[in-house]
């Protein structure tokens, strides 16, 4: 069974940038405070602000996307040759 890499590289993607409002969100309310301070150390363009979390959306989207887009196809080599 052959995987879509295109399809569950944006699944990836949507999903990591959801999670990186949520957590903004939830930082602005003083929770996970800790967990935002990693994001920050992980990502280049994230603050938990405005800007600073619609970039990191962007960011994780696109990291995420990239990553599953090349395992599934790698995932998808190793498939065909089995």
């Amino acid at each position: 069974m052959k995987d879509n890499a295109n399809k569950l590289g944006l699944a990836g993607a949507l999903t990591a940038a959801f999670f990186m409002l949520v957590l903004s969100l939830l930082n602005s309310v003083g929770l996970y405070q800790g967990a935002t301070q990693q994001m920050r150390a992980w990502h280049m363009w994230y603050t938990p602000n405005f800007g600073g979390t619609i970039t990191g959306m962007i960011e994780a989207a696109v990291i995420t996307y990239i990553v599953l887009f090349v395992f599934t196809s790698v995932y998808n080599l190793l498939e065909k040759k089995a």
